[in-house]
């Protein structure tokens, strides 16, 4: 296949970290990034070129682009961790073919992407557009998060931010594996739906006493994992208020304030532990099987409608710059950028 010399892509308008820690809300991109026709990738040595059909909005996209991310901004350069397209350069035997991928090298908010081919993930026929575009950053996570979960002999697990895509997939595996999914939402309108998709019990840091309820739960439901995505007092406070050995996992920081940690002696005397989770880091370390395994599992997953991918909405390339952030605001749902429209 012959490429065309140039396409559109959602180009970063900095180098390096920026020192802040404004959250993954956004409501206007134009500080971070620019709409603008640059020269297709050309791959070398164990890379790939995949035309991009779909790529994920993720909230590590946000960080990422505002330079409060694990990793720097490269100026110049396209964003967008992760999507879904065709393969059509590389040294690699998945040419012709649909897959997932992680945007390595140059980002999937564009028409073409580049990344290690060794990371390419092939698609089944019968899995969604949306599904296959976002099966790696949340789905992947998810399993592994759930890991740990497993691994820690609990028979409940406490979530928060819990109607967010990764927090329903959390509770669906909760749910089919029979631990207890204890859900923290912000509003009253999420618990019903949680409840129904599997949640054991739904807190809501909205309504009267949000801890006190927690407490109850806890002494009856003895939680030994915390998965966090927000960094907040309350969830502080969750953790202190779980039994001994339990595990606050952070994995994200949605609030901008930074918690206080008022009973350390716990993390004495009740072997209580605070860690951090970087899928990153958790692909680097697990066993290697583990991965191959997990994307069988997430894609059988998907197929089966034991997850759904809820969508916010998909947006042309051509306009991401102006409908994107109003995408983003939608609660309880994903965003995408579409680079054929």
């Amino acid at each position: 296949m012959t490429l065309p010399a140039q396409m559109k892509a959602l180009i970063q308008l900095h180098d390096g970290y920026s020192g802040t820690q404004t959250g993954p809300n956004i409501t206007d991109l134009t500080p971070f990034l620019t709409d603008e026709t640059v020269s297709v990738p050309a791959p070398g040595d164990g890379q790939a070129v995949i035309k991009v059909h779909l790529a994920a909005v993720n909230p590590s996209d946000i960080h990422f682009i505002k330079g409060e991310y694990g990793q720097p901004r490269i100026k110049g350069v396209p964003a967008g961790f992760e999507g879904l397209g065709e393969v059509v350069a590389g040294d690699t035997p998945l040419l012709g073919q649909r897959v997932s991928f992680f945007a390595s090298a140059s980002g999937a908010w564009a028409e073409y992407a580049m990344t290690d081919a060794s990371g390419l993930v092939p698609c089944r026929p019968d899995l969604a557009e949306v599904d296959a575009a976002g099966q790696l950053v949340n789905p992947l996570t998810a399993i592994a998060m759930f890991d740990i979960v497993k691994e820690s002999g609990a028979d409940s697990f406490v979530l928060n931010a819990a109607g967010s895509q990764l927090g329903k997939l959390l509770i669906a595996l909760g749910r089919d594996h029979g631990i207890k999914p204890i859900a923290v939402v912000r509003r009253t309108a999420q618990a019903e739906s949680l409840r129904a998709l599997g949640a054991a019990e739904v807190i809501v840091t909205g309504e009267l006493d949000p801890l006190g309820t927690a407490k109850d739960v806890f002494q009856t439901l003895k939680p030994r994992i915390l998965l966090d995505a927000v960094g907040d007092q309350f969830t502080s406070d969750l953790f202190f208020a779980m039994p001994s050995h339990a595990r606050w996992v952070n994995y994200g920081k949605l609030s901008t304030d930074a918690p206080a940690l008022t009973q350390l002696g716990q993390m004495i005397f009740q072997n209580k532990q605070i860690e951090g989770f970087w899928l990153t880091r958790w692909m680097k370390e697990v066993d290697p099987s583990r991965i191959p395994q997990a994307f069988v599992e997430i894609q059988e997953r998907f197929i089966s409608g034991t997850w759904k991918t809820d969508v916010a909405g998909i947006v042309p390339l051509s306009n991401a710059m102006d409908k994107l952030p109003e995408v983003l605001a939608r609660p309880d749902g994903k965003a995408f950028i579409d680079p054929r429209a």
